[in-house]
């Protein structure tokens, strides 16, 4: 590349998502630019990610959006070995003709993704908090608690909690509530 500023411009949809694998990122349209400036002996890359992408919500495992809005940084130079041990910069062997950024572009937009992500209060799939909060596991009640229910939503969804428990679970329970 001659020494100077060139800039590219990408599309991560839903395609370029599935292609990486991605179990995080169901589906998304995220625009990216990409400053590359040559200097004398190392690239510098400047990357601009915007858009939206579609994750599982940790609660109801619905579609919920997330917005993408992040910059990444990022120095290249050659080496005589491949060496991504530092965050701000890249050594890749003289021998590579080209440099495949779909990855990084990937590990940018996944780093915006919070660990928890959950639907905003009272937006999460009304039949599966109710299923969780009539099933609540302990510890998850406070988690639960939030999002306000309609009853009567659930006239034609109504979830059955007279279902037989299984004889060896009550077994079980007797047992630890003797100790």
């Amino acid at each position: 590349m001659a020494r100077g500023t060139q800039e590219f411009e990408y599309t991560l949809d839903t395609e370029f998502f599935r292609n990486m694998e991605s179990e995080d990122i169901i589906k998304g349209n995220v625009k990216t630019h990409l400053t590359v400036n040559c200097k004398s002996d190392y690239y510098e890359l400047d990357f601009t990610l915007a858009g939206t992408v579609f994750i599982p919500c940790d609660r109801c495992l619905d579609e919920m959006e997330h917005i993408v809005d992040t910059d990444y940084h990022l120095c290249v130079k050659y080496g005589d070995t491949y060496n991504d041990e530092n965050d701000e910069l890249l050594i890749i062997p003289e021998s590579d003709a080209y440099l495949n950024v779909a990855y990084m572009l990937y590990d940018t937009v996944a780093l915006t993704i919070p660990l928890k992500h959950v639907h905003p209060i009272g937006k999460c799939n009304k039949g599966m908090t109710k299923y969780l909060k009539n099933n609540a596991v302990e510890g998850y009640e406070d988690d639960l608690s939030n999002d306000n229910l309609d009853d009567q939503e659930f006239d034609n969804e109504e979830i059955d909690n007279n279902t037989q428990v299984d004889p060896r679970w009550e077994a079980l329970k007797k047992l630890t509530e003797n100790n």
